[in-house]
């Protein structure tokens, strides 16, 4: 019974020690778990950042949609479309839509377009309309508003303020160039967005006499107005860029702001 103890003894002890001598090897396994689940996490957060940044995409397109605009390029998908406040090359320097870069308009505006860029293929078959910028939720004219550095007075030449809202805020206006055959846009003499006479329509005549503007530039512009007009198009005196399908007075009592 003694030499039963004694063994028995030894055999506890033995792997007593078996067991300390594994801990380190049991405490690797656990850091590798820990980091594997760290990496999990990582990949994880990842996923559903950008799961959330889709969903804010589409939850954008949703909202137009349920307040009854459509998308442009359904309409007519040779029209070029490149929101330039979904980029940061503007004149707030502010990405202002993320990853949206759809043109929507109410229904009539919409057909009107498609109208337009009708009319200028059948001037020139190369020649697409290019949109910058088409309905503007209120939400980012707000931005729009509290972005741009400047007194308050002046920003009314530039940006409407968003409690009286633009005709972009209703849908119902667009801003535009036309694009060649490569989808690049031609020359108009300035960029869009661009604060100065030299953009102003009603001044193209003095820049053009003055040589500040060239007669392939105002014809360009000319050849822009044109088909706009021609589709029932406005236009404004400060910026070759910008058509209006009605007025604002119509479009609120029509449509309603867009949010």
């Amino acid at each position: 019974m003694r030499i039963f103890k004694y063994f028995l003894g030894i055999g506890l002890g033995l792997c007593l020690l078996a067991a300390c001598q594994q801990s380190p090897k049991e405490g690797a396994g656990n850091k590798d778990a820990d980091s594997l689940t760290s990496e999990l996490d990582t990949i994880t957060q990842a996923e559903t950042a950008d799961s959330m940044e889709k969903t804010s995409v589409g939850t954008l397109e949703e909202s137009l949609i349920a307040q009854g605009l459509v998308k442009v390029q359904d309409i007519d998908s040779s029209i070029v479309v490149h929101l330039r406040y979904s980029t940061s090359n503007n004149f707030v320097g502010v990405d202002v839509y993320g990853d949206f870069d759809e043109a929507y308009m109410q229904p009539e505006p919409a057909h009107m377009l498609a109208q337009a860029n009708q009319y200028l293929k059948e001037i020139n078959p190369d020649y697409s309309l290019y949109i910058y910028d088409a309905v503007r939720p209120r939400s980012v004219q707000q931005i729009l508003w509290d972005t741009l550095d400047m007194p308050v007075a002046q920003k009314y030449k530039y940006v409407a303020d968003p409690q009286e809202g633009s005709i972009h805020n209703y849908g119902a206006a667009v801003d535009l160039t036309i694009a060649d055959a490569e989808g690049q846009p031609i020359d108009m003499g300035t960029d869009f967005d661009y604060f100065g006479v030299l953009a102003y329509p009603v001044r193209e005549e003095e820049m053009l006499e003055t040589g500040k503007l060239t007669e392939a530039q105002v014809a360009n512009r000319r050849l822009l107005r044109k088909v706009m007009t021609r589709a029932g198009f406005s236009t404004i005196t400060s910026e070759w860029w910008h058509f209006n399908a009605m007025s604002r007075a119509e479009a609120n009592q029509r449509y309603g702001i867009v949010e």
